[in-house]
Formats: C-alpha cells, sequence, structure tokens
C-alpha cells in the first residue's frame, strides 16, 4: 500500500519555514554585524555560535526526554518556538556582544525546547515505510525557510542602506506567525493507549536504547566535528569582498541546494543503504572545505556553499530517521534529545577551533581542517563493518 505523507508533517514543515525565515533574516546578519558594528574578532564569533547552537542541540535532550514522560508534545513545541519569537526584538536592540551572546542563547534554548518534540512527532504520526520521505519534506521545507530569510535580509538591507536592527525588527513578523500556525493548525496525535508514564532518565530505560542507536549518535557527533558553524561561510564570502548587504546571498545560495536535495535524498534513503549514503555525504563535504578554502572570490565561495548545502540535504534528514528508526516508539524524544546532546558538544568544540584557527592561521587553515576531520570521519565510518545493520546496508 502506497503511504501519503500526513497533514501534521506539512504542518510541522510549514511552522519550521517560517520560523527559519525570521531566523536566518537575523542569523544570515549576525556575524557581519558582530564584526563590523560591535568589533569582534573570528574567535568571538565563533564562541557565540558555537555556545548557541551546541546549547541548541543540548537543550533537547531534557525537551524530548519531558515530551516522553508527558506524552504531550506539542506544548513543548509552542514553547520552543515562542522562545524564539521573542528573541528576536533582543537581537535588534543589542549594543554590546553580552546582549548579543544573552538573545542568542535565548533563541537557541528555544530553538532546543522544540526541536525534539517536533521530530518525534513526525515519526509519530508517519509510516515506517515512508519515514526518511517525511523527514526529507519537513527538512526542505524548514531550509526554503532558510533561503528566503536570507534573500529577505539582502533585500531590506539594499533598501535600508545596511540598517541592520531594522531588518532584525521586521523578522519578528514571520516568528509570530509561526508560533500562531503550530497553536491553531496541529492536532497532535493521542498518546497509545496501555503505555505507561515512566521516567525515561532512569538507566534501564536508557538502556533499551540499544547498540544501533549508539552507532548513530557516534557516527552523528563525528559529523558534527567536520562541520562548524556556518558563520564562517559568511566571513568568508565577505573576506572575498562582497559588498556587506549582498554576502547573505551565500546562505541563500547553500539553503537552495539544501531545499532542492533534502526531499529527493530523505526518499532515496528508504530504498538504499544509509551507510552509503553517508560515505557519499562526507565526500561531497570534503570537496566543500577544499573549495573554500582554495579562495574566496565569490564565485569560488558560491561554488563550495553549494557543495555544503548538498552534503547537508544528503545526510540531516537521513541522520533523523536513522535515530527514529532505532529508537523504541515510546523513548524517542529521549533518543533524539540524546543524539542532540552528544551533536552539541562536538558543535561547540568545532565552532571555537574554527574561530581559533581563523584567527591564528588564516581562513583557509580552517576550511582545510574541515575536510581532514571529514576523511576521518569516513575512515571511522568504512569501520562499521559489524554494524552495517545498524547503518542500514
Amino acid at each position: 500500500m502506497k503511504h501519503r505523507i500526513p497533514t501534521g508533517v506539512w504542518i510541522l514543515g510549514f511552522v519550521s519555514m517560517l520560523m527559519d525565515i525570521s531566523s536566518e533574516m537575523v542569523h544570515s546578519l549576525l556575524p557581519l554585524f558582530m564584526v563590523t558594528s560591535l568589533g569582534a574578532s573570528a574567535a568571538a564569533v565563533g564562541l557565540v555560535e558555537g555556545l548557541g547552537e551546541s546549547t541548541a542541540l543540548i537543550v533537547k535532550v531534557f525537551s524530548g526526554t519531558l515530551s516522553d514522560y508527558v506524552g504531550k508534545r506539542k506544548w513543548l513545541a509552542v514553547l520552543g518556538y515562542g522562545m524564539g519569537a521573542m528573541s528576536k526584538p533582543v537581537f535588534a536592540m543589542a549594543s554590546t556582544m553580552g546582549v548579543v551572546l544573552g538573545a542568542r542563547l535565548v533563541d537557541r534554548v528555544g530553538k532546543g525546547i522544540r526541536g525534539a518534540p517536533r521530530d518525534a512527532m513526525v515519526a509519530d504520526v508517519t509510516p515506517e515505510e515512508i519515514r526518511g520521505a517525511a523527514f526529507g519534506l519537513r527538512q526542505s521545507l524548514d531550509t526554503v525557510g532558510a533561503f528566503l530569510g536570507p534573500l529577505l535580509a539582502v533585500a531590506l538591507m539594499l533598501v535600508w542602506v545596511n540598517d541592520f536592527r531594522l531588518v532584525f525588527w521586521l523578522a519578528v513578523i514571520p516568528a509570530v506567525l509561526a508560533v500562531a500556525l503550530l497553536v491553531f493548525g496541529l492536532r497532535e496525535p493521542p498518546r497509545p493507549a496501555g503505555v505507561a508514564r515512566t521516567n525515561p532518565i532512569r538507566r534501564e530505560t536508557v538502556r533499551l536504547l540499544g547498540k544501533r542507536f549508539w552507532w548513530v549518535v557516534g557516527i552523528g557527533a563525528m559529523f558534527t566535528l567536520a562541520r562548524f558553524s556556518e558563520a564562517f561561510l559568511v566571513l568568508r564570502a565577505q573576506g572575498g569582498g562582497l559588498p556587506v548587504a549582498l554576502v547573505p546571498l551565500v546562505m541563500v545560495a547553500m539553503n537552495l541546494v539544501y531545499a532542492a536535495s533534502a526531499y529527493p535524498f530523505g526518499k532515496l534513503s528508504d530504498a538504499m543503504s544509509h551507510k552509503l549514503l553517508l560515505a557519499m555525504g562526507l565526500l561531497v563535504l570534503i570537496a566543500a572545505d577544499l573549495v573554500l578554502a582554495v579562495s574566496a572570490h565569490w564565485t569560488v565561495v558560491l561554488a563550495g556553499v553549494g557543495l555544503w548545502g548538498l552534503h547537508m540535504g544528503m545526510t540531516q534528514g537521513l541522520l533523523a530517521a536513522m535515530v527514529a528508526d532505532t529508537a523504541p516508539a515510546e523513548l524517542r524524544g529521549t533518543a533524539f534529545g540524546v543524539f542532540n546532546l552528544v551533536s552539541g558538544v562536538a558543535m561547540l568544540a568545532a565552532s571555537v577551533c574554527a574561530g581559533l584557527l581563523w584567527d591564528g592561521f588564516g581562513p583557509s587553515s580552517t576550511f582545510y581542517a574541515g575536510a581532514a576531520i571529514s576523511a576521518a570521519t569516513l575512515v571511522v565510518l568504512g569501520w562499521f563493518r559489524g554494524d552495517a545493520q545498524a547503518a542500514g546496508a
């Protein structure tokens, strides 16, 4: 029987799209705002971005576990999206790096709260046979927002002559729309009858996640180490001499490729070896890093970020589907939380090291290091022949 992607997945995708429009209107300009308006160094940008992204990933472990315990995921997601919406005016009013960091942390805590319950809801409402396609669709819609946001930022910066703060104020509008759509548009599926409420953090409960799940966690962490914050893509474009108002176009290019590739590769992952597709994604990331290391000319940077977006489309929905496939249904929120906790620590380390390399040895060193870690991850991926089942091979 051919399954259709459930309405709830589409709604969650459009909610993600609206919030990403808002977030990327801010985040595509934030590295430039920090460097040009507040005088921050690349290391400081790496610290802010690393702390922000890792905080989002780490918070997911608690929100996912809580959603498993209470059996209600929607209102945790509403809380998370609401925090994201409330952070946008703070960016507009920020006059110091401390305020920017505070707003970034509030925004990313919100992302962490909503992420695991949202992903678990996608898994809850979707038949296993089309789960890769469902996660790919949600990721694709999310990424449509991620390239529309920078496009809006570019247009507004051109019209209002590089007024960062006005763009940040206008970013509030799609964020509020996202929260409203989630509140009024989504009906959460009922908790299955007969499922007892237990504490998922207990040692014997977490042990049920099993070896296959922990294999996915380990590989996901290595992928995160190999791929530092996208803020460095923005800084690389600025180094090539692009006008400030046009720099966010590199994020448009990356997310356009990401959005176009996420659903096709998610659907493909339902029919082919997961391990092989992950390896292909790593090869593409290595190519992206090498291209970005060679030159900061805008044509070269666009090629590099396009490859970066293709890597994201090939791997991000696939890793989410692998977490859902390897975790028991009653522990999916916890599973996504644990996966993101480990990935969050890796993201912080990767982004801080990327900033230090940038300041100490130049931009090219950051991307050469990313290529080296990607190659090491590819080697490790090949060692897991005994876990072929876990890899989907």
